[in-house]
C-alpha cells in the first residue's frame, strides 16, 4: 500500500482534498443528538485532517484517529492542539490493522469504507472486527449509488452495504443523507449507517 499512501500524502500537499470540508460531519452530529451513544472510547477510521476525531474528543469521547497519510495527520495534530483536546493519532493502513488499546465502544468512518472496499474489503472488515466488541456501535458514511451527478465519492448500493457488513454487524439504521461541502452547501448523496457489533458472527 506504499504507493497508495504516497498518493494520499500528495493530495494533501497539493490541496486536492475535496472530501475534507474542514467541518465536523453534520450527519455525525445528528446521530449523536438523536441516539444514546455512551461517551466511551472512540475510533475514527481514515481520520484525515482530524476534523471529526477532534469533534468526538470535544464531545467527551476518548478518541483515537487512524490514517495512512502522514500529511493529513500533521494537520490533525495541529487541529487538536488548537482545540485544546487530546487525541491519539496513529499513522497506519486501516486494512487488516490490529489496534493497541482496543476494543472501542464507538467507531466512526466518513468515507474510508467506500475506498477500502475496492482494494481490500476483507482487510477493512478485519480492522472493524479487531477494533470492536459485541455491542460496540459504528457510524459509517458512504457514497450512494443513487447519486446522479458525476461528482462525489465512490458509490455503493444499499444491497452491497448490507451484504458486506453482515454478519459481523447488525444494521440498526440505513438512510440516505447528503455530504457537506466546505461552505456547508449540500454535497453528494450518501448512505448513513448505524451498526452494532453482533454477539455472534
Amino acid at each position: 500500500m506504499a504507493n497508495v499512501d504516497r498518493d494520499w500524502n500528495q493530495r494533501y500537499l497539493d490541496g486536492q482534498t475535496p472530501w475534507d470540508s474542514g467541518l465536523p460531519s453534520r450527519e455525525l452530529q445528528h446521530i449523536l443528538r438523536e441516539s444514546e451513544i455512551p461517551r466511551g472510547r472512540a475510533l475514527d477510521l481514515g481520520c484525515g485532517s482530524g476534523t471529526n476525531a477532534v469533534f468526538l474528543a470535544q464531545q467527551g469521547f476518548r478518541t483515537t484517529g487512524v490514517d495512512a497519510a502522514a500529511e493529513g495527520l500533521a494537520l490533525a495534530r495541529r487541529r487538536a492542539d488548537q482545540a485544546g483536546v487530546e487525541v491519539d493519532w496513529i499513522e497506519a493502513d486501516v486494512q487488516g490493522l490490529s489496534l493497541a488499546g482496543g476494543p472501542f465502544d464507538f467507531v466512526f468512518d466518513r468515507g474510508c469504507y467506500h475506498c477500502c472496499r475496492r482494494v481490500d474489503l476483507d482487510g477493512y472488515l478485519a480492522t472493524v472486527r479487531n477494533a470492536t466488541r459485541p455491542g460496540s456501535l459504528m457510524v459509517c458514511l458512504a457514497g450512494n449509488a443513487d447519486e446522479t451527478s458525476e461528482y462525489g465519492p465512490p458509490r455503493v448500493t444499499a444491497a452491497e452495504l448490507i451484504g458486506e457488513f453482515e454478519p459481523l454487524m447488525h444494521i440498526r439504521q440505513l438512510r440516505p443523507f447528503r455530504f457537506q461541502d466546505a461552505d456547508e452547501r449540500e454535497g453528494p448523496l450518501g448512505w448513513s449507517l448505524v451498526l452494532e457489533r453482533r454477539a455472534r458472527e
